[in-house]
């Protein structure tokens, strides 16, 4: 395998790992301890207690080389490289970022999916291998959904044979919505008999070890809204002279929130919350335009496909009597990610041959948006929560510039998607 040169010269103290080893490179790297060792196949034990180290500096050159969403170049070409060193066939997407490969042979696939972007955060953890890249961080973990891929597919083609076909799907762009998952899609991703697909997401909140499972819902449609208002304008003194567009915003945002909610089945986990609101600078003038902006989100897939509608119509009756003008911007984002029923077992039973019964968690559904959903309007799937707490400490929460993970994840993730492909195909 090839290591990086990027790695760090001493051991991250605070990364629980329990020994040093020292690399054909002479870099002096922290081992990981591979939780759920010992429970086979041989090819998977055999070939993660050789490359454990490669794996960690796999992540942690990642981690320190953020790329935000489309422009995953280096990326996409440091997989791809590793990849065909493994004598695979990566496939890279058509604009340069993301890519495809495929292993094994037979009638049967299933598909396997990774995103690889970072955010537009400046990263404030002080590891020694922070984010080289100014306003950009891995704060979502993707750099180690991408580790953890990777790992699965070198893993995979140790095998002496597979049962099938495993497709690794290196995701750009899921940061942004509608998200490269269509991208991913309209490239072919699902095509030539993908019958299943899995995916993995970091959970702060779930210690190292455990994995979360849901059946239906897991995470929520997200869609944003745009309201402009406009007016002639005018003197506070005299509003009957005028349309009142300060008012008309207040009506708005408090009488939207109110009417969806009786509208809407509350057991959809429906819930419209705004973010920014501006119009006016002087006190006592009455401004000719404000903005209104938010999200909306539902985790019901049949009220997604009817919220756009309805939106545009309470807010045509709430305006109605201001007076004011309004252009009204609904962009659908993703669909709620619903997790097949028995999809979901067999990523259970994954994660029960990868790490004991015990490791399997339930989890809840979160209001956090999520471009799989795009891959199960096609295929059945299955995504769940990888714990990357360490089970002591603060749990630095998802999309926070002091987010991290605990490092052993990285192969308790290869040891589940493993074996949950091999659970699918059998």
């Amino acid at each position: 395998m090839t290591v990086l040169d990027s790695r760090p010269e001493t051991p991250n103290e605070s990364d629980g790992s329990s020994e040093v080893l020292l690399t054909d490179s002479g870099v002096r790297m922290p081992t990981v301890p591979d939780l759920g060792a010992g429970r086979g196949p041989a090819w998977l034990d055999e070939w993660l207690a050789a490359n454990a180290a490669d794996v960690l500096a796999w992540f942690r050159h990642l981690h320190a080389h953020p790329e935000l969403s489309r422009r995953e170049f280096a990326t996409t070409e440091l997989v791809a490289g590793l990849l065909s060193g493994a004598g695979l066939k990566p496939s890279i997407m058509a604009d340069g970022t993301g890519l495809i490969c495929e292993i094994g042979s037979g009638e049967r696939c299933v598909a396997l999916r990774a995103d690889m972007d970072a955010l537009p955060l400046t990263e404030a953890t002080g590891l020694p291998y922070s984010s080289t890249v100014d306003g950009a961080s891995h704060a979502c973990g993707h750099d180690a959904h991408t580790t953890i891929l990777l790992a699965t597919a070198l893993a995979l083609a140790s095998a002496p044979e597979l049962p099938g076909r495993v497709r690794l799907i290196f995701q750009p762009a899921e940061e942004v919505m509608p998200g490269g998952a269509l991208d991913v899609i309209a490239s072919g991703g699902l095509d030539d008999g993908v019958e299943r697909i899995f995916g993995l997401h970091c959970d702060p909140r779930l210690p190292v070890g455990m994995v979360g499972t849901r059946v239906g819902a897991i995470t929520s449609a997200t869609d944003l809204l745009e309201l402009r208002l406009t007016s002639p304008g005018g003197h506070t003194s005299r509003p009957h002279l005028t349309a009142d567009l300060v008012h008309a915003l207040g009506t708005v945002i408090t009488g939207l929130p109110a009417l969806l909610s009786r509208r809407i089945d509350p057991r959809s986990g429906t819930v419209l919350v705004w973010g920014a609101v501006h119009a006016g600078e002087a006190p006592n003038a009455v401004p000719q335009d404000g903005v209104l902006r938010g999200t909306l989100r539902t985790g019901d897939h049949e009220v997604w496909a009817d919220l756009e509608p309805l939106v545009a119509g309470l807010v045509q009756s709430l305006l109605a009597p201001t007076g004011v003008g309004f252009d009204l911007q609904h962009r659908r984002g993703v669909p709620p990610v619903v997790n097949d029923d028995e999809c979901t077992q067999v990523m259970r039973a994954g994660i029960e041959a990868a790490l004991g019964e015990s490791a399997v968690a339930g989890t809840k559904q979160s209001s956090g948006g999520e471009d799989f959903g795009w891959y199960l309007e096609h295929v059945p799937g299955s995504f769940a929560r990888l714990g990357v707490w360490p089970g002591e400490g603060a749990q630095r929460d998802l999309h926070q510039p002091t987010f991290q993970l605990d490092e052993r994840a990285l192969l308790v993730g290869t040891r589940v998607m493993v074996h949950t492909a091999l659970a699918a195909l059998a």
